[in-house]
């Protein structure tokens, strides 16, 4: 890209919606306080480890990250992984995986991971996304749960609020408003309800650059090694489907590798400030594209505000009746989900909807992002084989004398297909020649390569000669590389004589 193109991205980027962006930023920040504290208590650390940690992300990750207008900060997805090391070996160790895992999430957007993601099917993105959309709405629930009746009012007027303001005035985003509006309530008339300060207490100061006080020798390499690598695979396998639903939200393309180098960026140097790894939040992202925001200025502000705001405004935020930001959450549940696939299970493909609800139902009943979702890439994978093994034939034509048959193979010769192929030759026929044509076909991976030896053995240790013909480039490369039927004592070896 020359210099006059990178510098009107740069422009477009960050000064292309400032206002919009800087006012959905600031009603990210307000809801990433309460987040972020539950996700401490998840963690079993400080409210201000998780803080500091949404602090640091958000902000670095507006500089380095290659999806503008996503939202990463301190997250569940990272901090239930991160339990254990808390509880057997304490905080300082916690820090130490997040710069590591912050390191190897560098190393796998430099090594280009992020093409990975071709693989994961539209019934595993819907599948996460209605998952996700579940999980939001099921951590609202306590706040839900035995409070008084006047919550539930609160929370109805909030979802008004959203829903309605829009229609009178699209000058200040609705969540912003629903938050303005209602903490003015609760502190006017002084409502007995749950607020921000009920949760925890905030910092008070500054992150302060240190290093984790842990020895450093291979013992230690060997405690957080394991606690790394699970948070740097989850958390670059949720900020790239994250990245990937705001590209369609906006109709715009995203840098994924880019975006994975930002995620180490940001998490390595996180854990240098005493913050918790994360990644990048749908809930978050998903508020901060329907409050308007699209730019880098978005998850900048969202960052500094965050940091204004608890050390600065903590006296007005502690008043944010909870009702409020439960509002906003249950919002954002409801636009994730994806109610079309609900009508869909009656019209698509029903391995498509298997995969779907697999997924859903993974991610949902274990709390983890990765296993059902690569539970679903494996259903996928195998309903996809069952599909191209099912189109696969052959047949054949014998001579009028009866002394020679050309075989003809058509579709995709591989593992799930290569049983197939074996059982269509009669080996016992009294043949003096035998032609395989597989130029309607493509030879793709070890097993197809076994069973084309194979056959081919089996009808020369009857005495026929066989032509194997029509071979396209690349079906010719992995036979000559694998292959061993034109190899000395070839049908010793593989026929067991």
């Amino acid at each position: 890209m020359n210099l006059p193109n990178l510098r009107h991205e740069l422009r477009h980027e960050w000064f292309g919606n400032v206002r919009a962006d800087m006012l959905a930023g600031i009603v990210v920040a307000l809801a990433l306080i309460p987040e972020a504290i539950a996700f401490a208590i998840i963690a079993g650390v400080d409210p201000k480890v998780a803080l500091y940690a949404s602090f640091s992300i958000a902000t670095l990750i507006a500089f380095t990250g290659g999806r503008p207008g996503m939202i990463s900060a301190a997250t569940a997805a990272t901090a239930v992984l991160m339990t254990t090391l808390v509880r057997d070996y304490g905080l300082e160790y916690l820090l130490a995986a997040t710069i590591l895992a912050g390191l190897l999430q560098i190393v796998a957007g430099f090594v280009g991971l992020a093409k990975l993601m071709r693989f994961v099917s539209r019934s595993v993105m819907t599948g996460f996304v209605n998952a996700l959309a579940i999980l939001i709405f099921m951590a609202q629930l306590p706040e839900l749960t035995n409070v008084p009746v006047l919550t539930y009012v609160l929370v109805a007027v909030g979802l008004g609020i959203i829903y309605g303001a829009p229609y009178v005035t699209k000058a200040i985003p609705s969540p912003l408003l629903c938050i303005i509006i209602l903490t003015l309530a609760s502190m006017i008339f002084g409502f007995d309800v749950r607020t921000v300060d009920d949760l925890g207490e905030l910092p008070s100061s500054l992150p302060v650059f240190l290093l984790p006080d842990i020895p450093l020798n291979f013992e230690t390499l060997q405690i957080i090694f394991p606690y790394s690598v699970g948070v740097a695979a989850v958390g670059l396998l949720e900020s790239l489907m994250t990245a990937q639903i705001v590209d369609e939200l906006t109709d715009t393309n995203s840098d994924k590798d880019r975006e994975c180098v930002g995620q180490g960026i940001s998490n390595t140097v996180t854990g240098f400030l005493g913050g918790m790894a994360g990644c990048a939040m749908i809930g978050q992202s998903i508020i901060n594209v329907k409050s308007g925001g699209r730019g880098r200025l978005s998850a900048l502000t969202a960052g500094v505000g965050l940091l204004f705001m608890i050390l600065v405004l903590n006296d007005w935020v502690k008043q944010i009746p909870m009702a409020a930001l439960v509002a906003i959450m249950i919002m954002v549940s409801i636009g994730t989900f994806s109610w079309s696939s609900i009508k869909n299970l009656r019209t698509h493909p029903r391995s498509s909807s298997i995969v779907m609800l697999a997924t859903v139902a993974l991610v949902v009943y274990t709390h983890n992002l990765a296993i059902g979702v690569m539970v679903g890439v494996l259903l996928s994978g195998i309903f996809f084989a069952g599909k191209i093994a099912q189109i696969f034939r052959v047949t054949s034509t014998v001579t009028p004398d009866g002394r020679a048959r050309m075989y003809r193979v058509e579709g995709q010769l591989f593992f799930a297909s290569a049983d197939e192929f074996s059982r269509a030759f009669d080996f016992k026929e009294a043949l003096d020649e035998v032609t395989i044509d597989v130029s309607a076909a493509h030879i793709w991976d070890i097993s197809s390569v076994a069973a084309v030896d194979m056959v081919v053995l089996k009808f020369r240790r009857e005495g026929t000669d066989v032509n194997l013909v029509g071979m396209n480039e690349a079906s010719e490369t992995i036979v000559d590389k694998l292959g061993v039927h034109d190899k000395p004592g070839a049908m010793e070896e593989m026929l067991g004589h």
